[in-house]
């Protein structure tokens, strides 16, 4: 039997995981040249060109969306919280580039037949039981254009070590701690978040499906991608013990 961290997240869990405290030690994650490196390799990825209509799920902050829109792209990013699309306003409008963001769930999108390119990225896909993360990429088909491509990033299962992992970041005097361990049943990746932060302690729950590549090409299949390709970390060659699975879909 599996405990209740492997279940799929509710709408109200992911909002308040992905809150203030996210953002806050996302910039130690995630340091500018980090984000640089990242944009670029997805507009490699996705033969994107200045013009061309992008669509971030997940896009949290808008860390690649922002950088997307100053390459020169037409950019929208949908995500679920409130907390993180304001900060992503507020980051486009200092750099001085306009993006469509958007509230919204996922696996519900107002748009039909109108990007030549959508992406999911840094895990952000396998929120939600099988059904439902099947029908996130169907949502991401029914957006696209014929020949228009999808982009998932995550982690690479196989690169897993069976035993828990811990991960320690620090910004000033601010801490947060994460437990990570995977549930072999359910095949769940499963974390334990403390943060001590403002004179408090906060401990949340989150979980995500580990999905391998051929249950990727199956599921992409479905709902309507023609191919699928398989690279490694920013788009380099995929390797079994490597730290990422990137897959890239061609509708």
């Amino acid at each position: 039997m599996t405990d209740q961290m492997s279940n799929p997240l509710s709408l109200s869990k992911l909002e308040s995981y992905f809150s203030e405290d996210y953002f806050h030690f996302d910039g130690v994650i995630h340091p500018p040249e980090t984000s640089d490196r990242q944009s670029g390799a997805i507009w490699e990825l996705l033969s994107l060109k200045p013009g061309c209509s992008v669509l971030e799920l997940g896009c949290g902050y808008g860390r690649i969306t922002n950088r997307l829109a100053k390459k020169g792209a037409r950019v929208a990013g949908l995500d679920i919280s409130p907390v993180l699309l304001k900060k992503a306003e507020l980051d486009a409008a200092e750099r001085g580039v306009h993006v469509e963001y958007v509230l919204g769930d996922m696996r519900s999108l107002p748009w039909r037949d109108r990007f030549d390119a959508a992406f999911l990225w840094y895990t952000t896909f396998g929120y939600f039981d099988d059904a439902d993360n099947e029908r996130v990429l169907c949502e991401a088909a029914s957006s696209l254009r014929r020949g228009g491509r999808l982009l998932i990033d995550h982690i690479n299962r196989f690169a897993l070590p069976p035993h828990p992992t811990y991960w320690l970041v620090q910004r000033n005097d601010d801490l947060r701690f994460d437990v990570w361990s995977s549930d072999a049943l359910t095949e769940r990746r499963i974390g334990e978040r403390f943060v001590v932060r403002n004179g408090s302690v906060r401990r949340m729950r989150f979980s995500f499906r580990q999905y391998g590549f051929m249950e990727y090409v199956r599921m992409l299949r479905n709902a309507g991608f023609q191919t699928v390709e398989a690279y490694g970390q920013d788009g380099g060659t995929f390797i079994a013990d490597g730290p990422r699975l990137v897959v890239v879909a061609c509708k």
